[in-house]
């Protein structure tokens, strides 16, 4: 299958509770969609307990090998939330209170504001504080590395933050064609249109149960001409009535 290759981005997802099957993590859909619509590929995730050492480790490899790092997790006031420790161990720097972000959390919690609320103002010594007016708490930037809540909801809003600082780049251009036979059935065309159409990434997905038919296949890359190309040679290959649709699913 083909790479994209624009942008590569890298997320550590942290938490034991994602590991133990407490919870299901559901950030790194919202995360991936967002970077495909700026054209960046995120192309490794690893998700780790909450030790953090080996966050440290995590940040220290994926932060040197990719443009970007997206973390999720770890950054409350509890004994479990050692994210901001673990990217400052990771660039060698201490944690230091944010006055700008100790003074939000007074505002928020007044009288009831306790030293384990004023955790939540800690940031790694040269991080940055990135805010928009629709999103005015701040998200940390340590270098390339972007220090997000694991809260879905809250992960989530950070989104148009991410891309507001990123720069809104050129999406990639994704068609789908809705087939009738399966996997087995299609794979020599698919071949076929794989190694004429280097540059296109290619999925086959087999719907065992779907009342119309039985494989979807994408085709994605940077730019709509050649995608639309590969697309259409696949098509012209099909035999009659093996297709069902372009695009639109239902």
């Amino acid at each position: 299958m083909a790479e994209l290759t624009r942008g590569r981005a890298a997320a550590l997802i942290i938490g034991n509770e994602l590991l133990s099957g407490k919870i299901a993590d559901e950030n790194l859909v919202v995360l991936a969609r967002t970077l495909r619509s700026l054209g960046r590929v995120l192309d490794r995730v690893v998700m780790v307990r909450d030790e953090s050492d080996v966050i440290t480790r995590e940040v220290q490899e994926l932060s040197s090998s990719r443009e970007v790092l997206f973390t999720s997790g770890g950054v409350g006031p509890t004994h479990d939330d050692v994210t901001i420790d673990a990217v400052a161990a990771a660039f060698e720097v201490d944690v230091i209170a944010s006055a700008e972000m100790a003074a939000m959390l007074r505002g928020f919690y007044g009288e009831e504001i306790t030293d384990d609320h004023l955790r939540m103002a800690r940031i790694p010594r040269g991080g940055r504080l990135v805010t928009t007016p629709e999103m005015p708490w701040p998200t940390i930037v340590m270098h390339n590395v972007w220090i997000l809540p694991g809260v879905p909801e809250i992960f989530a809003m950070k989104m148009p933050v991410v891309v507001s600082e990123l720069g809104e780049g050129a999406a990639f251009v994704s068609t789908a064609v809705y087939a009738t036979l399966d996997e087995g059935q299609l794979k020599p065309w698919l071949d076929q249109v794989c190694a004429a159409h280097e540059g296109i990434e290619i999925g086959s997905y087999p719907k065992w149960r779907h009342p119309r038919y039985r494989t979807q296949i994408t085709f994605d890359g940077a730019s709509s001409e050649p995608v639309m190309a590969a697309r259409d040679a696949f098509v012209a290959l099909l035999p009659d009535g093996a297709r069902v649709d372009l695009d639109a699913e239902d």
